[in-house]
């Protein structure tokens, strides 16, 4: 009996693993479709987000899943197999760096804090992926498959591209795995969602198609979203905005046409940052205040019954 139970967990955990390099390996094909340099450096990498999220769910045991999921998307791509396994074990470390610094910080899952947000972002994002950009050029300039003087660019690009994949995928996928099916909700709230899906969904394609500069007009429905359904339609709604804008990006249509690689980079990975930013944090300060205003009234109608005993 103990056999076989080891057995169906040994199981489980080995499945798990594939299903994480399977995930990994299907968003990087994904993610490569919008390849800004030399075919592999994007500006939103989402296997970066998976497995940050990977390894806060299933713990550090999960990093065999991202280290074959990082081997199989970047063995297809070159130069050599020595590289490869340099930028396949930057993308696995990086992960696990930023997974450290989180529970060191003392992260929570739920993202229902202020600081659980600010440490997603700073620790996760921008700091744990200095990594994987790092060691990912370095090797790519050693191997002589990206000229010395492209250094700087395509580090930049790689990094923002992989803290992008942190701040926009990582929240997304925490809350879903959080999410319960609200069967008690009011039929207006489900019409408000809606509305709200649908009104973002337009303005951010009216935005991108544009030639004007209207990017700010998203703004308002990511606050929308925030406000009225904290996490889940923050992290829903900047994941849906931030694919809009690469779409278009990858089309060079709207704010993205007639302008050089550089301009768009940095048009689109400074929108997809403020974005991922603005709607992360302002969700859990709302989250944060929802509660407190939550425990507050719960208190405040204890303190009321004992009073109304004390009298009887």
């Amino acid at each position: 009996m103990v056999d076989r139970a080891q057995l169906r967990q040994h199981t489980v955990e080995v499945l798990k693993v594939l299903a994480v390099a399977a995930c990994y390996y299907a968003t990087a094909r994904l993610g490569l479709l919008q390849q800004l340099v030399r075919g592999q450096v994007t500006p939103l990498w989402p296997p970066t987000g998976i497995a940050v999220a990977a390894l806060l769910v299933f713990g550090v045991r999960i990093w065999p899943g991202i280290a074959l999921g990082a081997l199989a998307a970047n063995i297809i791509l070159g130069p050599s197999l020595l590289p490869v396994l340099v930028i396949a074990a930057g993308n696995t470390v990086a992960p696990i760096c930023s997974y450290l610094l989180l529970r060191r910080a003392g992260f929570r899952n739920e993202l229902d804090r202020l600081r659980d947000a600010l440490a997603l972002v700073f620790l996760g994002a921008l700091a744990g992926m200095l990594i994987s950009a790092t060691v990912g050029t370095g090797a790519l300039v050693v191997s002589g498959a990206l000229p010395s003087e492209e250094f700087w660019p395509t580090w930049s690009v790689w990094w923002t591209g992989d803290a992008m994949g942190v701040m926009v995928v990582t929240p997304f996928l925490l809350v879903v795995r959080n999410a319960r099916l609200p069967y008690a909700i009011n039929p207006a709230r489900w019409a408000e969602a809606a509305a709200l899906g649908v009104c973002t969904v337009a303005v951010t394609v009216v935005a991108t198609e544009t030639g004007a500069s209207l990017l700010f007009l998203v703004s308002p429905f990511l606050i929308w979203a925030a406000f009225r359904f904290e996490r889940a339609g923050a992290a829903c709604c900047a994941l849906g905005v931030s694919t809009l804008a690469i779409l278009a990006a990858g089309r060079m249509t709207g704010p993205f046409a007639h302008h050089g690689l550089l301009t768009n980079m940095i048009t689109l990975q400074g929108f997809i940052g403020t974005t991922a930013l603005v709607s992360l944090l302002l969700a859990a300060v709302v989250t944060e205040r929802n509660r407190t205003y939550r425990e507050i009234k719960r208190l405040c109608a204890q303190l009321s019954d004992k009073v109304t005993r004390q009298d009887l």
